[in-house]
């Protein structure tokens, strides 16, 4: 009983780590803020992502024959999704038309706390949601994870520790490659203006397809 738990517990870490890992807008801001503001403003960004991913996670879970049940919901996801990412890159564009050495970029520049911006910043990319809903049910198919609350919750905890050391790999590596490779800010805006929108117009293919 208790490896079953210990492995309900790892697979969600490993899922929303590896989906983490994948260069996406919060490991991406992760990075932006470790390198513009330091470690500490990035974990605390980061703490703010993963209580919102616990929480959609949560909810796909509870809601998971609900919302399969309404396509339209999960068309509705989709598309909310693709504006999220074209925001984004729109924003990150604007950064380098704008860009000064001294000034932060114009998706950082406010004084909202970072672990606010990074509850807010997770709670506009309501992706998170299909993606669980199919991990989820994925595990569920090959009874990895059984229909308890138990193992929600256990699932749900992984899942968030998965955030959490995902978006360190990208604080902490990320950081020291700029640093390293004497990369200026202008050019991970470069790099995140272009992730956005290839970000952006898969997901627009994916939705028109």
């Amino acid at each position: 009983m208790t490896f079953v738990l210990l492995l309900v517990l790892f697979m969600g870490w490993l899922v929303s780590f590896v989906g983490q890992i994948a260069l996406g807008s919060m490991s991406l801001t992760s990075t932006q803020i470790s390198v513009e503001e330091g470690v500490k403003p990035a974990i605390l960004f980061t703490w703010g992502v993963m209580v919102i991913e616990m929480l959609y996670l949560r909810i796909s879970l509870a809601c998971m024959d609900i919302i399969y049940q309404h396509p339209a919901v999960v068309r509705a996801i989709g598309w909310i999704t693709a504006a999220f990412f074209i925001i984004l890159c729109i924003v990150s564009i604007r950064s380098i038309i704008t860009y000064h050495e001294e000034k932060k970029s114009t998706l950082l520049n406010h004084s909202i706390n970072r672990f606010v911006f990074g509850m807010m910043l997770s709670a506009a990319n309501p992706g998170q949601i299909p993606f669980w809903l199919l991990w989820s049910n994925y595990m569920l198919d090959w009874k990895i994870l059984h229909s308890s609350t138990l193992q929600y919750n256990l699932f749900t905890i992984g899942g968030g520790i998965g955030t959490v050391t995902g978006l360190m790999v990208y604080i902490y590596a990320g950081n020291y490659i700029v640093t390293k490779m004497d990369m200026s800010n202008k050019s991970l805006h470069k790099i995140m203006a272009v992730a956005f929108a290839l970000a952006s117009t898969a997901q627009l293919w994916k939705m028109l397809k």
